[in-house]
Formats: structure tokens, C-alpha cells, sequence
């Protein structure tokens, strides 16, 4: 038998707000996150505007010290994992090598190698800092925070682009449900505003140029939309056994009752819809619930023209009829796309959800794609009944993962 997972804290960091409280009142009101770029002259590039995290001070949650030798997204990580913590009530580990980390991130510290590279090409290799490469690489968000908590169990990360945030939450539940630990902090973390980041997803020509308009550039499924807006930030929960949870007099505020993901083999790039209807469904057996159970899905849903209509194609595959009557929105069209965060952001957008009985709107979506004709909650949060939803995430490579998330008793 399996044991049941359930989620007892969360934190966030995001360009709609620093706590999940100020996230969640931001996307009940239907506000963007999106802004002109800040943190470099973007005159060069087509792109000047992003979802960047605002009021950043890595000093609120960790010494200036330990600030300089992390990279932006572990800071971003180490917060949001110190504030799921919190919320979960946690503050020692009374066996902890039973609580593990695993934290996704798509790309790491994408800052911190431009950095070191521009010292190696100006300076010389002597220069290069001796932390360059344990600020730059993707685990780095999970062992730091496993060194910041204490936790010493399963410690692992998963590094599959746009969808390492789910696989990381996933992975985390499997864990716990075989018994290999009794609580997970898991999620991910990204920081991929930098000039390489912005450039590359700009040569792809992936990304929004609607500099005039930035709150209103990300649009998914709307038949106006030019590309994804990239966000920034983190979305970590604390997630345990039930039966964990009870012993310590944990509150419940959700439980996490499916997860599956599948493969593409398809496309570096181009997604297939079969791959993420597969995913879907892996995720309703693995839930025990069929398609008629779900009453949300939070959409993957970038703003991208292949990608939304790939999307839409693959809940109706998965779904049946019933596509039509579950409602579907985007946070990303209030966040940006924070690529490998968007998976921990999102699914706890998915807690919230249950908790408060409200459907988040999918803002921007002014005129809907033909393709894209299914119930997306244009414009207004959207109180609703619901027991059991889920969160889509798909990255490149053809890497697919849907969590499902049921209201807690």
C-alpha cells in the first residue's frame, strides 16, 4: 500500500509577491507580474520586459556572507524553503535523515557563469572565483538548502527544463509513498533574467516583444499572443506521509494524490500533444480518479502559439467530453514563466485553489485562439467547487509531468 502524501507548508518567491499570501491576493485581483527589464540595458535585444522578482534583499532570510557565495536562484530557494518550513510549524528535525530535499531547477546559476566567464575572458583563469562552479550548477539549490535546514535524507534534483519544478514534487511524493522518507521539501527555483538567457530565448524568438504593453504580453491561448514573458523566482512546499503529519499535529492543506510523466520523442522544442495527453492520464491512474473527478487544471500554457495549441489538443485527447466542462487557466499570464519554478509555483497556485474554493484567471485572454476553445477563465478569478485538480508542466526535450492535488479532509 502506498502511503498518502500530504502538503503541511509552502513558500514563494515570485514577481507577484515575496509570500504566498501576497501572491495569492495578486492573483485573485488578475494583476501582472511583468515589467520592464531592470537588471541590464536591454537596447539590444528584442525583448525589454520580464517578470522580475521585486524588493529583492537575499539579507532577509540569510547573512550577507552566505548571500555572496550563492547564486540568485538558490537565494530564491533557501527563501521559499524557510517559509514552507515556517508554515509547516517545523523547526527541528527530530530524525533527520527521514526529511529530505529535491529541489528542480531548468537551467541553475546562469548569472553566476556569465559572471565567471566575463572574469576569465577579462582577468585571466586565476581569477575565476574558487566558487564558481558550486554557485553555478543546477543541485545546488537542494544542497544548499539541505545544509541550511539539517535535512539529511534523500537529497536529489531534477533538471528537466520548463517541467524540473513538478518532476521535483513528484519524485519528492514518490519517496515518501514507498517509505523511503517521511517528508520531502521540494520544488524549484530559477534566475534566468540575464543577458544569455534573455538572448537565447530571443534568437529562438520564443519570447513576447511587446514592450509597449508588458502587463498585457503574456496571453495564453489567446490568438493575439507573440511568445512567453520569463518570470523569475521560486515555489517550494513541504510535503510528508499523512500519517507523519498527524503525529506531529501538522496542518493539512492539501493532498497529493497523483503524478505521472511521460516523454515526447518527438521534438527538441516542437511539443506533441499525444506525450502530454499520456502524461495526463499516468497521472488519473496513478490519482485512482477519472477524467470526470477533475474540476481544474492549471494549464502549462506559456503564451506560446505551438505550445497552447499542443496543450488544448491533449486535455481534450485525455479528457474526452469532459474537457469541455472542467475549467482551465494559466497563472503564467500573471507570473511569467518561470521555467523551472513554474512547476512549485503552480502547484501550490493548485493548493490555494482548493483551500479557498477559487479558480485563478487566465488575464489577457481578450480574443481565444479557434484552436484554443475550451473554458479558460478569462480575465476574473472564478469561485468554484473543487475537490480534485491538477497541474500540468512540459519542457523542452519532450519532458512531461502532471501532478494531482485533492482538497485535505
Amino acid at each position: 500500500m502506498k502511503r498518502r502524501v500530504v502538503v503541511t507548508g509552502m513558500g514563494v518567491v515570485t514577481a507577484l509577491g515575496n509570500t504566498v499570501d501576497g501572491l495569492w491576493d495578486n492573483v485573485l485581483q488578475g494583476r501582472s507580474g511583468v515589467s520592464p527589464i531592470t537588471s541590464f540595458d536591454t537596447r539590444a535585444y528584442d525583448t525589454h520586459i520580464a517578470a522580475e522578482v521585486k524588493d529583492w534583499d537575499a539579507e532577509l532570510w540569510m547573512e550577507r556572507k552566505e548571500a555572496r557565495r550563492i547564486d540568485r536562484y538558490v537565494q530564491f530557494a533557501v527563501a521559499a524553503a524557510k517559509q514552507a518550513l515556517a508554515m509547516a510549524q517545523w523547526t527541528h528535525f527530530a530524525q533527520p535523515d527521514r526529511v529530505g530535499v529535491c529541489i528542480g531547477s531548468g537551467i541553475g546559476g546562469l548569472g553566476t557563469w556569465e559572471e565567471q566567464h566575463a572574469v576569465l575572458l577579462t582577468k585571466g583563469p586565476r581569477r575565476v572565483s574558487p566558487f564558481f562552479i558550486p554557485m553555478m550548477i543546477a543541485n545546488m539549490a537542494t544542497g544548499h538548502v539541505s545544509i541550511v535546514t539539517g535535512a539529511k535524507g534523500p537529497n536529489t534534483t531534477a533538471v528537466t527544463a520548463c517541467a524540473s519544478g513538478a518532476h521535483s514534487i513528484g519524485e519528492a511524493a514518490r519517496l515518501i509513498e514507498h517509505g523511503y522518507a517521511d517528508a520531502m521539501i521540494c520544488g524549484g527555483a530559477e534566475a534566468t533574467i540575464r543577458p544569455t538567457g534573455i538572448g537565447g530565448f530571443c534568437a529562438m524568438r520564443a519570447l513576447s516583444t511587446r514592450n509597449d504593453a508588458p502587463q498585457a504580453a503574456s496571453r495564453p491561448f489567446d490568438r493575439d499572443r507573440d511568445g512567453f514573458v520569463m518570470g523569475e523566482g521560486a515555489g517550494v512546499l513541504v510535503i510528508e506521509s499523512l500519517d507523519h503529519a498527524r503525529a506531529r499535529g501538522a496542518r493539512v492543506y492539501a493532498e497529493i494524490a497523483g503524478f505521472g510523466m511521460s516523454a515526447d520523442a518527438h521534438h527538441m522544442t516542437d511539443p506533441d500533444p499525444d506525450g502530454a495527453a499520456r502524461c495526463m492520464q499516468h497521472a488519473l491512474d496513478d490519482a485512482g480518479v477519472s477524467p470526470h473527478d477533475i474540476q481544474y487544471i492549471n494549464a502549462h500554457g506559456t503564451s506560446t502559439a505551438a505550445g497552447d495549441a499542443s496543450e488544448t489538443k491533449a486535455i481534450k485527447q485525455a479528457f474526452g467530453a469532459h474537457a469541455y466542462a472542467l475549467a482551465v487557466s494559466s497563472t503564467k499570464s500573471m507570473t511569467g514563466h518561470l521555467l523551472g519554478a513554474a512547476g512549485g509555483v503552480e502547484a501550490i497556485l493548485c493548493v490555494l485553489a482548493l483551500q479557498h474554493q477559487v479558480i485563478p484567471p487566465t488575464i489577457n485572454l481578450d480574443t481565444p485562439d479557434e484552436a484554443c476553445d475550451l473554458d479558460f477563465v478569462p480575465h476574473r478569478a472564478r469561485p468554484c467547487a473543487l475537490h480534485t485538480v491538477m497541474s500540468n508542466s512540459f519542457g523542452f526535450g519532450g519532458h512531461n509531468a502532471s501532478i494531482v492535488l485533492r482538497r485535505a479532509e
